[in-house]
């Protein structure tokens, strides 16, 4: 399979694939292809898989496209942002945040992936149940907004906003602290809690979640 991802600011990767070669999306990912793939809805891995990939914010069924000769399809993003390419193996899983996951090969796999701890869940901005990325394979997740990438050591930490952290390796840890101080929790303007992500691992956080654009549109129609 060969990908290039074009576009600003709502960019699209488009994949060119050889007879027989697959990718896997969620409904409604597909933007356009060539005549020769053939779509197949499938639980992919049985019903139990289907039900953990809905809780993690995603669709029961999965679409599974064949290429039927030389054939080429594409996936746009749905907010304005950036596509990643992410290289998963089994060494270096990776969880992403709801509804980041766009496409993947078929030797990727898609699961729920729970907070260790109640409060990273509830407070952290997060939800409780992230999306985990397994196996082996080329995945595709969006961004919201611009990516900004840091590599934590051991025990290092990074204080993030609610809805900042885009992507995580697995490697990584969340919890969640309270904002110190009864009037910067009041008045601050920053709500009660933060996301503290602790090393080591690569973390990518997104400079526009989509509760960021939301709020901006409800506060520019009033």
């Amino acid at each position: 399979m060969q990908y290039e991802i074009k576009g600003t600011p709502l960019p699209v990767v488009i994949c060119n694939l050889s007879d027989g070669e697959q990718m896997i999306t969620e409904r409604g990912s597909m933007s356009w292809m060539s005549p020769n793939m053939q779509m197949e809805t499938t639980s992919n891995g049985g019903i139990g898989k289907a039900l953990g990939r809905m809780f993690a914010g995603e669709a029961l069924f999965q679409n599974r496209y064949t290429a039927r000769g030389n054939g080429m399809i594409a996936f746009a993003s749905s907010v304005p942002g950036e596509i990643r390419a992410l290289e998963i193996t089994p060494d270096r899983p990776v969880i992403l945040q709801k509804r980041a996951f766009l496409a993947c090969e078929p030797g990727v796999e898609l699961s729920v992936h729970f907070q260790k701890k109640l409060g990273a869940g509830f407070f952290g901005g997060e939800g409780f149940i992230m999306q985990r990325l397994s196996g082996r394979g080329i995945a595709f997740a969006e961004i919201d907004g611009c990516a900004v990438e840091y590599e934590l050591a051991p025990g290092q930490q990074m204080i993030v906003d609610t809805g900042y952290l885009a992507m995580m390796d697995a490697t990584c840890s969340m919890t969640v602290a309270t904002v110190p101080g009864a009037k910067n929790m009041l008045f601050g303007g920053e709500g009660l809690f933060n996301t503290v992500i602790t090393g080591p691992g690569k973390i990518v956080l997104q400079t526009m979640p989509l509760s960021g654009i939301a709020g901006a549109f409800q506060t520019s129609a009033k």
